[in-house]
């Protein structure tokens, strides 16, 4: 019996492949990932790999950077769910060009083993180097590909270097995702047939993200209850913008005297300058104000989001970003920066304000309104309800269900 159960458990539909995902040895990367593709399983049985960059004594490096390239286990159970940590050959700051064939080679005989147990479909995550080698393996193995873009293909698309590998990747696709609707116009310019590219935006789950008390959220930080509070949260680079937002408060704290600002997040595999941002914070006299959490798990996130009044995120570059919706689901307004697709989740004035990327002047004056204007929260709690995960799944299982009851109807194809 527990064998039937154990091959039972082993027959999976689709393979989610991507490098960044959550591990023992990382819990927090790709959380966004783990949240759309674990209800997907809810319908549509999966296993999930997910590669890992390694080098012949990288261990070394790790005695002087303890965090470098945590290896995550070849194998790990999530909610009942495979999840698998190939290691691919990956010599840092050189021939990172060739990580996407690395990749495949080091999970093609992975790949056949889950195709034999029964996977019809690679779904992959971010354009290069995952979606490049994802279409490698599906040529090999004859497996269909979707790709969804999440917004490194933004930077990745200005390098020329780059640009034609995520042009070809695309148009070999049989379907194309993206997290907002100006990274699919972006993978339609790059060569992906418009008719093959789909927004799936991500959602929220409102059963984790809900307001709690707002007096107890704020004694638990040591924040006075009468104190105006913005909060940010994103991993502390130079890309989310935190600096950007300590440098408005001195003129925000002139008008708004009893100002704190909470930061939420850590060191990433981007980088970690969270001692440039606690000396930007005590250069600037803010050190009373500015109140580093470090990262928290997603079921503490609605602590500080509950304890605050305002969101904002200064950022440089998004695809959809989930801490949004995540925000906006205990109530809060988001100010944020136009780029990427974050316009098209702060679509509404009545859920935050957008100014241009850069321009401190903006930034200051929205942060200004936003505090001083009494917002109509439950139009913004409506607003999160509305953008929950189901919506998102479904989606998905449509098209993914196209795909493969196209590919029945090509006997030769499912036969390779």
């Amino acid at each position: 019996m527990a064998e039937d159960r154990a091959a039972k458990s082993a027959q999976i539909d689709l393979v989610v492949f991507s490098s960044l995902f959550p591990s023992a040895a990382r819990p927090g990367a790709g959380l966004f990932i783990r949240e759309r593709m674990f209800r997907v399983a809810q319908h549509r049985p999966l296993a999930v790999v997910s590669p890992q960059p390694w080098f012949p004594g990288q261990s070394l490096i790790r005695m002087l950077r303890p965090g470098y390239r945590p290896q995550a286990p070849a194998l790990e159970i999530q909610q009942g769910i495979r999840v698998y940590h190939p290691r691919f050959l990956s010599v840092p700051g050189l021939l990172r060009w060739l990580d996407g064939w690395s990749i495949a080679l080091s999970s093609f005989l992975l790949l056949r083993r889950l195709k034999a147990d029964g996977a019809r479909l690679i779904d992959a995550h971010f354009t290069f180097p995952d979606g490049e080698a994802a279409i490698r393996l599906g040529r090999w193995l004859g497996l269909p590909v979707t790709i969804t873009l999440r917004g490194t293909e933004v930077p990745h698309s200005r390098n020329p270097a780059l640009r034609p590998r995520l042009s070809r990747t695309l148009r070999a696709a049989a379907r194309v995702f993206s997290v907002s609707d100006s990274l699919r116009r972006l993978a339609i310019e790059l060569g992906a047939a418009a008719e093959k590219t789909e927004v799936v935006g991500n959602g929220v789950d409102t059963a984790l993200f809900h307001q709690v008390d707002r007096s107890a959220a704020r004694s638990r930080y040591g924040i006075p209850g009468n104190a105006q509070v913005l909060v940010s949260v994103g991993a502390l680079v130079e890309r989310k913008g935190m600096h950007r937002v300590i440098d408005c408060l001195p003129a925000l704290v002139e008008r708004h005297p009893d100002l704190h600002y909470l930061i939420v997040g850590g060191a990433s595999p981007e980088g970690d300058n969270r001692a440039d941002l606690a000396a930007q914070v005590a250069r600037l006299g803010l050190a009373d104000r500015v109140h580093f959490l470090g990262a928290l798990p997603p079921d503490e996130l609605k602590w500080p989001l509950s304890a605050a009044d305002v969101f904002v995120l200064a950022t440089r570059n998004e695809g959809w970003a989930n801490v949004f919706l995540e925000a906006m689901a205990c109530g809060l307004p988001v100010v944020t920066t136009d780029v990427g697709g974050n316009a098209e989740v702060v679509c509404r004035s009545e859920l935050g304000t957008v100014v241009p990327f850069g321009d401190t002047a903006s930034l200051q004056l929205a942060l200004e309104a936003a505090l001083d204007k009494d917002w109509d929260r439950s139009a913004i709690l409506g607003y999160a309800r509305a953008n929950q995960w189901d919506r998102r799944v479904a989606q998905l299982m449509n098209a993914f269900d196209a795909i493969l009851h196209a590919r029945a109807g090509q006997p030769e194809l499912a036969a390779k």
